[in-house]
This record gives C-alpha cells, sequence and structure tokens, in this order.
C-alpha cells in the first residue's frame, strides 16, 4: 500500500481505504477529499441464524470496493426503470453482511458526528452499496456515514418454527454494535450516532426504538417514510410461509427452504407479493393485505417508543407518496370510486366522509388522486405523526417538491427525497426519478438539516408538538422551503383512533 492511502483499525483487523474527492450534487474540481472505506465484514450468519462477528484477519485487508449484497430479484416494471438495482450483485458462498464507511478525518482524534443508513426495499430489495447512497456529501460536511447491507426477504424475514425471526433486524443491531465498538478508528464519536433510512429501512428503526438489544447504540434517528406501524402477527407471519413453501412445493421449515436456490426463491418472492397485490384478503394474508408487504418484521403487537426512550427524533413522509405505484403503472387514471370507497372502508375510515374531507381539500381530483392522498396518510403521514407525537421534541417534515416527470404526474412520490437527502442530485441513478434538473436549493435546505440533527439534535426548525404541529415543508411553493403548522389538519383529524 502508498503511504497516502489511510489505513483504520477495526477489533477484526486493519482495513485499507482510498482517498477521492467529495462526491455530492454539484460536481466541483476544488472538491474536498474524503476517506472511504469500502466491504469492511460487520458480520456472519449461518442460514436462517443469529449474526455473530467475523473472523479476525492478518495484515491490511483492502476495503476499495463495495462488498457482496443480499440476494434479490429485481424489482417489477415498470418500478425497475425508476428504482434503479445498480450495486454490486451477490456472491455465492459470500456473506453480505459487510458495510462502507466515508469519512473526513480518518483516526481516533476526530470524534466527529456519526450517521448511520438502513436502506429500503419492501425488505425485499435494496442495498447499502447503491451509487445514490455514496456518503461522499456527509463526510464532505463533517461526519462519518456509514451504510449497511442486511438479509432480505426470506433470508432476513420469513417467519420459520426454530429460528429467530427478524433476522434482517439483528443484522442492523449486529452492524450498528460494529459501529459502536469500531467508529472511533476513522474518526466518528461512537456517543453521537444516528441512524437515519427510508422506507423499509425507517420501518426497521421504528421496530429497532423498541427492542431491548438496540438500547444506547443510537442517539438520534431519522426516519424518512417508514416508521413503526408496518409488521406482521405471527398468525399472519404464518399465512405467508405456507404460501410461499406450497408455491416451491415443500414443508415449511427452515430446512425445506435452506435447500431451495436462489434462482428459485427469488422469482417465488416476486410473485408472491404480485399475488398479495392482485387478491389483497386479509383471510389469505393477514396484515399483508393492507401494506402488500409480504416480507415484513414480526411482532406480537405495535409499539410507540416511551416519551423518555432516550433517542431523539425526526421524522416525515413525502406529500404524494403513492403516486410511485399509481403513475408508472397507469393505475393512477383507472382507479375507479367504488375502488376509493372499499379502500376508505379497509383503512376504517366511512367513505363518505373520507371523500369529502379528502375532496374538500383537492377540488376537481380524480378518483385516482384521491386514492393517491388517503393510502399516503395510511402507510406514510400518519404513522409519522404518531411517532412524533410520542416522543416529546421530536422534529416533523414533509418533502413536497414535485417531479417533471410523467408530465409532472409523479409529483411529490415515494423515494423521490433520497437524492436530496444525500446531496446527489446528478447521480445518473436519480435521473429517472428526478428528471434532468431537480433543484439544488432544495437538496442544501434538505442535506443541510440531516447533518445539523446528526451534529446538534435541532435541524433549523420548532420541534412538533399537540399544539402547534409545526412540519418543515421541503420544496413546497416554487421549491422554497419553510416551515408550517398543522399541515393538512382535516385529514389527520379523519385518523384519530384508527390508525
Amino acid at each position: 500500500m502508498t503511504r497516502m492511502e489511510p489505513v483504520c483499525t477495526t477489533r477484526q483487523g486493519r482495513v485499507g481505504g482510498r482517498l477521492s474527492p467529495a462526491l455530492s450534487g454539484t460536481p466541483s474540481e476544488a472538491a474536498p477529499v474524503v476517506a472511504s472505506f469500502l466491504g469492511i465484514p460487520y458480520a456472519t450468519a449461518p442460514r436462517f441464524g443469529l449474526p455473530v462477528p467475523p473472523e479476525p484477519w492478518e495484515g491490511v485487508r483492502p476495503a476499495v470496493a463495495y462488498g457482496p449484497t443480499a440476494p434479490k430479484a429485481p424489482y417489477a416494471p415498470p418500478l425497475d426503470a425508476l428504482i434503479r438495482e445498480d450495486s454490486i450483485p451477490a456472491r455465492p458462498g459470500e456473506s453480505c453482511l459487510n458495510l462502507n464507511v466515508w469519512t473526513p478525518s480518518p483516526g481516533p482524534e476526530a470524534r466527529l458526528p456519526v450517521m448511520v443508513w438502513v436502506h429500503g426495499g419492501a425488505f425485499t430489495n435494496g442495498s447499502g452499496s447503491a451509487s445514490g447512497y455514496d456518503g461522499s456529501a456527509f463526510a464532505r460536511d463533517g461526519v462519518v456515514c456509514v451504510t449497511l447491507n442486511y438479509r432480505l426477504g426470506v433470508d432476513g424475514f420469513l417467519h420459520l418454527d426454530g429460528v429467530p425471526d427478524n433476522r434482517g433486524l439483528l443484522d442492523q443491531i449486529a452492524a450498528l454494535e460494529w459501529v459502536r465498538d469500531n467508529i472511533a478508528s476513522f474518526g466518528g464519536d461512537p456517543e453521537q450516532v444516528t441512524v437515519f433510512g427510508e422506507s423499509a429501512g425507517a420501518m426497521s428503526i421504528g421496530v429497532l426504538l423498541g427492542m431491548e438489544r438496540s438500547r444506547g447504540l443510537f442517539r438520534r434517528a431519522i426516519l424518512q417514510s417508514g416508521a413503526a406501524h408496518h409488521f406482521l402477527r405471527p398468525d399472519s407471519a404464518r399465512l405467508i410461509t405456507a404460501r410461499l413453501a406450497e408455491k416451491l412445493s415443500i414443508a415449511p421449515t427452515a430446512e425445506a427452504f435452506a435447500a431451495v436456490p436462489d434462482s428459485r426463491l427469488l422469482p417465488a418472492q416476486t410473485e408472491l407479493r404480485a399475488e398479495v397485490g392482485a387478491r389483497p384478503d386479509p383471510t389469505l394474508w393477514g396484515e399483508a393485505a393492507l401494506n402488500m408487504m409480504p416480507f415484513e418484521p414480526v411482532l406480537t403487537e405495535r409499539t410507540l417508543p416511551a416519551p423518555d426512550c432516550g433517542v431523539e427524533l425526526l421524522v416525515g413522509s413525502n406529500r404524494e407518496e403513492y403516486r410511485l405505484f399509481l403513475v408508472p403503472t397507469e393505475r393512477l387514471d383507472a382507479l375507479s370510486e367504488a375502488k376509493l370507497r372499499a379502500t376508505a372502508s379497509a383503512y376504517g375510515l366511512d367513505p363518505d366522509k373520507a371523500l369529502s374531507v379528502y375532496g374538500e381539500a383537492r377540488p376537481g381530483a380524480t378518483a385516482g388522486e384521491l386514492f393517491d392522498a388517503m393510502a399516503t396518510d395510511w402507510f406514510y403521514r400518519i404513522p409519522a405523526i404518531r411517532l412524533a407525537e410520542s416522543v416529546p421534541g421530536s422534529y416533523l417534515y414533509e418533502f413536497a417538491w414535485r417531479s417533471p416527470r410523467f408530465d409532472g404526474r409523479l409529483g411529490a412520490c415515494h423515494a423521490i427525497e433520497l437524492g436530496f437527502v444525500f446531496d446527489r442530485l446528478h447521480d445518473p441513478s436519480y435521473t429517472p426519478m428526478l428528471g434532468e434538473h431537480p433543484p439544488q436549493d432544495v437538496a442544501d435546505a434538505m442535506h443541510r438539516a440531516w447533518v445539523a440533527f446528526a451534529s446538534t439534535g435541532d435541524p433549523g426548525w420548532e420541534p412538533y408538538d399537540r399544539d402547534t404541529r409545526t412540519a418543515m415543508v421541503f420544496g413546497g411553493g416554487g421549491a422554497a422551503s419553510a416551515a408550517v403548522q398543522d399541515l393538512g389538519a382535516q385529514e389527520r383529524e379523519l385518523w384519530e383512533g384508527l390508525r
């Protein structure tokens, strides 16, 4: 190794990284140099087993390329064109339990704030090595950024008798334990850790907030488009396991699933999710019939964190989340009022009252547009509010910038905020969703708020409480960002006692 290459020491051995200019939304020849360490193993695990620390190694282990990722099938069309799985593919026989670190100052003297990213993907897709999650911009701004891989789908979340549930969550905890034990060597402060995630990543964090084993591993948490409301009770999880075993013509046991190659298992996972969406019957799928995710954390009940949980929270959602699933599929125009009313009933709402309230705020809206607003609230916005209500001093946000894609109809959809958070608007992986000229000023504001929260606990606006209900709106009204009070109050009131 050359003298210029950075080397850091972990409990398993030394790792050698590389120096490179900090990448961000606006490329610059004068970009500061950051150190990256890629593909560091944080754990290993037998099939369906608990994660354990990896074996130590001698010498300096190269950490200059992403490691293997969890096995996963591509996103189904047309989402595959919008959310690109451009990460390094899984390599048979190698553990996917690895992580990546970006730091402006490797070495134990810096004691910088740390941000640990948990990716989304409905618990079946995604990875911490996607180019859109490059942590250079956070390192540029004085934060040590960590991204990680965890087990997905059957390996990570299928309920199987005789083996631990929620193996993917246990992987995340193992990664956070690695951060606690090793991040000081990379310039980070293990007492200033913020875990942040989107969609399934945020839903994972919502569960971690209530798990005793994760206590003390992070001081702050940012939950984007996901909170603590999405999980499967054991009876529902058993329905999923039984149906998947039936599709594969195997017994519903860990031994039988372990013998199925990924070439059969991954397509079956995808087909199962399509079945849930095509026939969302609670008698067949339990809780998964409403959120259409057959692989989720398995819990006996929903648990919101205690007011004195010791974790500071920043939570929020995008204004038109569900358009990601309606516009590219052309369902937005095809949805009928009968489907809209049936969905309101399934959510526990009175259809007449719900259509009146949502319609009054959106004059001339179609059934599909009202469906988007209602589903966005049920999936994302109301759970975020409930989480903010549960912990005094929490901060709430809404992302409102609307994509120009699909003639502007894609809107402020699910996952659209990611390039803004990571300050990587010009990463090619985001172009299909953001278009060619997304507003850098919105990225500046959002990325800066995330860094400020991780550094100080204050993102730059007033905390949320039941009196003022203050939230920061990013990219609303000509792309400006401003704090507002009790946004969407009438819709919020509809869900009292229901969600």
